[in-house]
């Protein structure tokens, strides 16, 4: 039993090893972000695959004598972003919000009275000294008492808006966006990052389009300088409760 606890706690001191050794890696630096990956990755490592569409060929000759298309919403062409290199715009309006309460409660008591005043016929009361009582040898109780209560309580709002580029375009014809502005006032940078996959019909005429039809999205808002450095902790203070295992 002694060793089977031993191995877990070994166990235990080798998980926290590793989490402290990634967040040593990290120190100073940004939480990173998880590269855009295919889809289908996501729902397991399965047989089963996201199947591919297949784009419409070109129209028959006798649809394409008129001068106006049915895609184009103006009638020199086509504005939205469908090339790699295309800027189009990307709308964020984020507004989350959570709210979790959970309360665990439980109270166990238990008791145990023996006595042992005859063996096979023998009396006992007598074999005993008189600083023990045979009616009342063993006594055992417990009791035991768990109480849990949680609150999560959080909100989100963001709302921005960044110019995305095209920088590739799959075979099903859907378009891989990536786009980075910053922004310095004084000595403070903000930063917004933004990446993930689009479909051209999700594309508005005025070139824009929203960040919930993105999949894969990948959205980073902050900030680097004089601000941010004093809102962070120091680097001795991010080594200690790092090391420190309790």
């Amino acid at each position: 039993m002694i060793r089977k606890i031993a191995a877990i706690v070994v166990a235990a001191l080798a998980l926290q090893a590793c989490g402290a050794t990634t967040r040593l890696s990290q120190v100073g630096q940004t939480p990173p972000m998880r590269p855009i990956e295919n889809p289908a990755v996501l729902a397991g490592s399965g047989p089963s695959q996201i199947p591919m569409p297949v784009m419409p060929g070109r129209l028959p000759a006798t649809q394409t004598n008129s001068l106006w298309s049915a895609n184009s919403p103006t009638f020199f062409g086509d504005p939205r972003a469908a090339r790699i290199g295309d800027i189009l715009t990307v709308n964020i309006d984020i507004s989350d919000s959570a709210q979790l309460n959970n309360t665990t409660s439980r109270s166990r008591t238990a008791a145990e009275d023996s006595d042992l005043t005859e063996f096979f016929g023998i009396d006992l009361t007598g074999f005993f000294n008189d600083n023990i009582d045979p009616s009342a040898l063993t006594s055992l109780g417990s009791s035991s008492s768990t109480a849990g209560t949680g609150t999560v309580n959080r909100g989100e709002s963001i709302s921005l808006t960044i110019a995305a580029i095209v920088t590739q375009v799959l075979p099903n014809g859907n378009l891989v966006l990536a786009g980075r502005q910053e922004v310095r006032v004084n000595n403070e940078v903000r930063e917004l990052l933004i990446s993930g996959i689009a479909r051209p019909q999700d594309i508005g005429s005025d070139n824009t389009i929203s960040h919930t039809q993105i999949a894969e999205a990948r959205i980073s808002y902050g900030g680097r300088g004089h601000l941010s450095e004093v809102q962070r902790p120091s680097y001795g203070q991010e080594l200690y409760n790092i090391l420190m295992p309790f």
